[in-house]
């Protein structure tokens, strides 16, 4: 649920911009899939898919879903 939020907001915030006239051609999510982070190694994991660093297996998050029916118009912004 935290990354759902942290999505929600920045979000909100990019609209808030393009109300106050910002020319936003579009937003990206910081990372498809989990994975090395500088900083953190696999420590931490920001990707929409959750990847396991031993088989390689990909599984979405819930924030996978949540973005997907937000860009479908399915989902809204608290």
């Amino acid at each position: 649920m935290e990354r759902i939020r942290y999505l929600q907001a920045h979000i909100r915030a990019v609209g808030q911009a393009m109300a106050a006239g910002v020319d936003v051609q579009g937003y990206y999510v910081w990372s498809f899939l989990d994975n090395l982070e500088w900083h953190h190694g696999v420590s931490k994991r920001f990707g929409l898919v959750h990847v396991d660093f031993d088989t390689l297996r990909r599984t979405p998050k819930d924030s996978a879903y949540w973005f997907r029916d937000f860009i479908r118009g399915g989902a809204s912004l608290p």
